[in-house]
């Protein structure tokens, strides 16, 4: 069976993973650098397959998910340049089997619908994705499968760069759990007010999706910062590092199946 490869292109990170059927069998998580060429992208990309022993050539297809436009065009070029193969990029049109409730249904970040997918897919609905990437992300799936909106908030890592270039005399600090609340140095100070500062935000948001929904979804964490800060939130009930990979994933496995969709937006059936 031909090999799968799925790019997650975010503002802070872009993850790679090679599929073989449903199983993941390898991932990379890189830096994004929007200055970074094709032929260096290729560069980086085969030596993450000779490392794992990944043949270029049991690559059968390309699922990306990106959002960062100057990049997407630089990634599409690489899977045709370096695989020979046209990616399925997901964008409006594509089908993904999940109606979009927002206004307007483009707006939507393709990450986060491929999130809900994964998400719907694992969980079933309502279910909330928490993704804890350059912006937290809040993202609600409905009872019948629908992406019915979210929340976006300022990711940790920014609240954390912006405290260190507003405030003079204060360090930049690694967001991590300080041991206790009640800081004895500035820097623990400062991890603190992070760290639970951003754990209580996560909590409560969650209780109020809840409310507003009138139903108790289930809650999924994803992101770089994911495993650093769930184990200080109640409401989430797991974690995958990988959630985007498995949405990327299931979606390409539906444009599989027939011709996609000309109607507008994400996730038009």
């Amino acid at each position: 069976m031909p090999l799968l490869l799925t790019v997650d292109i975010g503002n802070t990170n872009t993850v790679f993973g090679v599929h073989d059927g449903t199983a993941l069998t390898a991932h990379w998580r890189l830096t994004t650098r929007r200055e970074q060429t094709t032929d260096e992208y290729a560069i980086l990309v085969r030596n993450l397959f000779s490392m794992s022993g990944v043949e270029p050539d049991g690559i059968g297809g390309v699922a990306l998910a990106s959002v960062v436009p100057p990049l997407t065009s630089v990634l599409v070029a690489l899977s045709r340049q370096t695989l020979g193969l046209d990616p399925l990029v997901i964008e409006p049109g594509v089908r993904t089997g999940m109606p979009i409730l927002y206004e307007p249904p483009g707006d939507v970040g393709a990450d986060r619908i491929v999130n809900g997918v994964a998400a719907f897919a694992a969980f079933g609905g309502p279910v909330i994705v928490v993704d804890f990437g350059t912006a937290t992300t809040f993202d609600v799936i409905t009872r019948k499968g629908e992406y019915l909106g979210g929340v976006i908030c300022p990711g940790v890592s920014i609240s954390a760069d912006a405290l260190f270039q507003r405030a003079a005399r204060l360090p930049r600090v690694d967001v991590r759990n300080p041991g206790r609340v009640v800081g004895r140095s500035t820097v623990a100070s400062i991890q603190s007010g992070l760290y639970f500062g951003y754990a209580g935000m996560v909590e409560a948001v969650i209780g109020r999706i809840r409310a507003e929904l009138q139903e108790q979804a289930r809650v999924v964490a994803t992101g770089g910062l994911a495993d650093t800060l769930a184990a200080e939130i109640p409401s989430i009930e797991a974690v995958d590092p990988v959630l985007t990979l498995s949405g990327l994933r299931l979606i390409w496995e539906r444009n599989q199946a027939g011709p996609r969709a000309e109607a507008p937006g994400h996730a038009r059936e």
